[in-house]
């Protein structure tokens, strides 16, 4: 695989991601796929997935998991609904990981991901230890699929991200890199986070965002690559500094406007490409 090859978060019948259709026709050679329904999580679709990648040369990176009943409408809801924090849904959706986990399998990726959720901040309190446990259950069912876990950053400073992956004494836990999670939920700088925790970032998101005036308490806002406040030259410097070359995911989440989403995918490819140029020249 060449340096920072371009990619897209995509989907096949579930999730935000864009469809596999517009992946081919805009030329991008590398995704991370939001993991099907489990209806369609099968053998046999994995078999025709496979296959339809290999005739399109495009390449899978990651699997992601995203359950039932999450919701992004603002922080509290995430802290309430997302991930395998929440305690009433924490057994079922771990037994969905392990799932997916097998189908990523099935795929031939060796990389599983997921938003655990709001991981609490004092390291004292009996449901820091809860999630531990179960993010260590589902490193090692990972690593019976010779299989990394990532975890998407926004929810946690670049220090309680440190923290947690120490505590959790797993080998095989990383970090997918959203820049602009840390600007959406108010959690630090995403250059500094990114220096901050560079030797655990194995993916990465190329995502921008503006800021809330109430940094932390309310969203911030979701922009097209280039029109936030991620300086996206120097986010791809950074990456080169701390050693990263693999591939530049693009997440853009419109799904309801499926031509402006395919616009500024086809956007966000083009300015990457100018800075690959420049920076790996």
């Amino acid at each position: 695989m060449a340096d920072w090859p371009i990619g897209v978060f995509t989907s096949i019948d579930a999730g935000l991601g864009v469809k596999l259709e517009v992946v081919q026709e805009l030329g991008i050679p590398t995704l991370q796929l939001h993991a099907p329904h489990r209806s369609t999580r099968t053998p046999s679709a994995a078999e025709q997935f496979v296959e339809r990648l290999d005739q399109l040369n495009i390449e899978l990176t990651a699997v992601f998991g995203g359950f039932e009943g999450e919701s992004y409408a603002d922080i509290p809801t995430v802290s309430r609904t997302v991930g395998l924090v929440p305690p009433e849904t924490r057994a079922e959706r771990l037994r969905e990981m392990f799932e997916i986990s097998d189908f990523a399998r099935l795929l031939g990726c060796d990389v599983i991901a997921l938003h655990l959720g709001f991981v609490p901040h004092d390291r004292s309190l009996p449901l820091y230890e809860e999630v531990l446990q179960v993010t260590r259950q589902l490193c090692k069912h990972a690593s019976q699929n010779d299989q990394a876990l990532h975890l998407e950053t926004g929810q946690e400073t670049g220090e309680a991200l440190l923290a947690f992956i120490a505590d959790s004494e797993c080998d095989n836990l990383f970090v997918n890199f959203d820049p602009a999670n840390m600007i959406l939920y108010g959690t630090g700088d995403p250059i500094e986070t990114l220096k901050q925790i560079g030797s655990y970032v194995r993916s990465v998101h190329c995502k921008d965002a503006l800021a809330s005036d109430q940094p932390g308490v309310t969203w911030g806002r979701e922009m097209p690559l280039g029109e936030g406040q991620v300086d996206m030259e120097l986010y791809l410097q950074t990456l080169k500094e701390i050693g990263y070359l693999g591939p530049l995911t693009i997440e853009r989440e419109i799904p309801q406007e499926p031509a402006r989403q395919k616009q500024e995918i086809e956007h966000a490819a083009s300015l990457l490409t100018k800075l690959k140029k420049k920076l790996l020249a």
